[in-house]
């Protein structure tokens, strides 16, 4: 059996968030198994190193925090600071110490400390280096993005030409990846090489379909998705407004954490509907348990985001049967080309308000949009990680 292959987990593996690229990172972790060996730069300590008890249980958990930043406890902040004082090897050491293996994965957007310490990293690692592209969404809408993330992204884009491969999440996200280094010059052989390989989802589970919401008077209509600017929950909000003053009759249930920044305002107005006595529940960020109920209660379900890399939550809901609305362009458009979904050309709040008035006093054609969900068939996580490390090793390390 062949030596394992590093997975860059840093941030994961010290936060509880559940947003898409921690979804990513934890089902490569649980599926690649022994063929991973996951591994965290230490900034206590100042060197890379693999995973200590504590960190692998936080990726396990079936946890959810209010905060997408990492955290590190007292204890193991000491922890670092007394093995950096006390070693007799530098503070600098390079991932030698986590031989063998056979080439290194980054599925996530790293930080500026941690693209500092790459090159070390890359010296020690003798085989092919990889990462994963998730989406170009801080170049196409700064003005919906956050600002340190806007200010990161151009020197990540960058950085990204040190590796041998990039993974994109899908054929949107690929295009945009080369279309920007096109338009900075990047010869083609400066560059690495670039494959679209589409993300997975959990399958609905007997356990998980069994699992029931508090019964509503009215159909519930379900939003699964961080609140944040891109994710455009402000024209979901008027739309459901103008159904509602209309005397259209349903519940809006939003699932989601909420970004202290880009997602404020949406979050405010959430807040003042309530006040008004609309039927409207936010219920935050949730655990598997909860979602998967979340799922079973509703008619169907809206995912208004303007763009994304690959749009879990609509194929989530695909595969419940459950039907979606959500953009036609970009990646939620490849998400939605199967069937299941309507498809909006614009996503703004007259038309999200037409399609939710279709769907709710229409049942044949939610109905057979239900069907057609039905006969999909949907790639797992096992199949996205098989993919993944089949991959890999097929790639040439670069000088």
């Amino acid at each position: 059996m062949s030596a394992p292959f590093l997975l860059d987990l840093s941030h994961t593996s010290h936060t509880s968030a559940r947003t898409g690229i921690q979804r990513v990172a934890r089902s490569l972790w649980r599926e690649l198994g022994d063929s991973a060996r996951p591994i965290t730069y230490d900034p206590h300590q100042r060197t890379w190193r693999a995973l200590d008890a504590w960190e692998r249980d936080n990726l396990a958990a079936d946890s959810f925090s209010r905060k997408r930043g990492a955290t590190w406890p007292l204890s193991a902040r000491l922890r670092g600071y007394s093995r950096r004082l006390f070693s007799s090897a530098p503070s600098t050491q390079h991932a030698s110490a986590l031989a063998p293996h056979s080439g290194l994965l980054v599925p996530e957007l790293f930080t500026p400390a941690v693209g500092a310490t790459l090159p070390a990293l890359f010296t020690a690692t003798s085989g092919p280096r990889a990462a994963v592209f998730h989406d170009a969404i801080a170049l196409k809408f700064p003005e919906l993005t956050p600002t340190k993330t806007v200010a990161r992204f151009p020197a990540y884009l960058r950085e990204l030409l040190a590796f041998d491969g990039i993974a994109a999440n899908s054929a949107d996200s690929h295009a945009t990846l080369v279309a920007y280094w096109d338009w900075l010059g990047v010869p083609a052989a400066a560059r690495p090489v670039v494959v679209t390989i589409p993300l997975g989802i959990d399958q609905p589970s007997a356990v998980a379909a069994a699992h029931t919401a508090p019964e509503s008077a009215l159909p519930v209509i379900l939003c699964v998705g961080s609140l944040e600017g891109r994710k455009n929950h402000l024209a979901l909000l008027e739309a459901c407004e103008t159904l509602w003053s209309a005397g259209t009759r349903f519940e809006l249930h939003l699932i989601g954490l909420a970004h202290p920044q880009t997602g404020r305002t949406a979050l405010a107005r959430v807040q003042s509907l309530q006040a008004a006595g609309r039927p409207l529940r936010y219920s935050g960020p949730v655990n598997d348990a909860t979602l998967a109920a979340a799922y079973a209660a509703c008619a169907f379900t809206v995912y208004p985001s303007l763009i994304e890399g690959f749009g879990l939550p609509v194929l989530e809901s695909l595969a419940r049967g459950k039907p979606s609305i959500c953009a036609a362009r970009g990646a939620l458009g490849e998400a939605a080309r199967d069937g299941g979904c309507i498809a909006l050309e614009q996503v703004d709040a007259p038309a999200l308000a037409v399609a939710i008035a279709r769907l709710l006093t229409t049942p044949s054609e939610l109905a057979a949009l239900a069907g057609a969900a039905q006969a999909r068939t949907f790639r797992t996580w096992r199949d996205y990680a098989r993919d993944v490390a089949t991959w890999l090793p097929t790639l040439s390390r670069r000088p």
